[in-house]
């Protein structure tokens, strides 16, 4: 009687033990996204096409009428170094509002995590035709200027106020000479730490300020349009693209 009753005994323990290991198990969570801009601290919408006018770093007033972008490889690291891959790519256009959110059908254990995402494609991805969703909306970037996919179109008109003239804010391969082109996405790591539970969402921010002001400050009157073959003006949207970005959890 007295071996069973310990034979017993160390059965409830374990089972007491496997117990608290489930209760200490973080719940998976699916992971949803949506995409949001703001200009400074005025949103921008589809609401605000055409109609709102904002003010950049050189004191120009300018508005938006087309703003669409691409983000890939949108990934999330937590704290032990294990990834999760949420999205091989997502086009963002502000004038479908479909395009804003995006369920991932990804789960992932409850806690902290990193995002990281390259702003376009990088080399290996950005092939040539290679999407037929992003040719259908004619997203692609010209051959002759390096081929591949945009990254990002911004269009409007600026002194809208005074003297209105368009621009063209397009953002891709960046050629250097002909049949020589440079490669100008940018990888983001985001520093902050996102703690992701049931029922959260990750939203990323664009700035669009940031644009315009940061490194470089931006003057319409001088990059307008075209800037797709300018290489300097390229290079100049890729060095301001690094504080474009950000993210958090709503």
């Amino acid at each position: 009687m007295k071996k069973l009753f310990i034979t017993l005994l160390v059965s409830l323990v374990f089972i007491a033990c496997d117990s608290d290991d489930d209760n200490n198990t973080p719940a998976d969570v699916a992971v949803n996204l949506k995409f949001s801009q703001n200009f400074n601290e005025l949103q921008v919408t589809a609401l605000n096409l055409s109609t709102t006018t904002y003010v950049n770093e050189m004191n120009q007033e300018l508005n938006i009428t087309r703003l669409r972008y691409l983000l890939s490889r949108l990934v999330l690291t937590n704290s032990n170094g294990e990834t999760f891959s949420l999205s091989p790519y997502h086009l963002v256009d502000i004038s479908r509002p479909e395009t804003l959110t995006l369920n991932t059908n990804v789960t992932i254990p409850e806690g902290d995590y990193n995002l990281s995402f390259v702003y376009g494609f990088n080399e290996e991805d950005n092939q040539d035709g290679a999407y037929n969703d992003l040719n259908a909306v004619s997203w692609n970037w010209p051959q002759m200027l390096g081929g591949g996919y945009h990254f990002l179109q911004m269009d409007g008109q600026y002194n809208v106020n005074t003297e209105p003239a368009p621009y063209n804010f397009h953002n891709g391969t960046a050629r250097v000479s002909e049949g020589v082109f440079e490669q100008n996405f940018v990888n983001f790591n985001l520093p902050n730490t996102l703690s992701i539970s049931e029922g959260n969402t990750i939203n990323i921010n664009m700035d669009i300020a940031e644009w315009f002001r940061n490194p470089n400050t931006w003057d319409l009157n001088v990059y307008n349009t075209p800037l797709m073959p300018n290489y300097d003006a390229q290079k100049l949207m890729q060095q301001n693209a690094a504080t474009v970005f950000s993210a958090s959890v709503e």
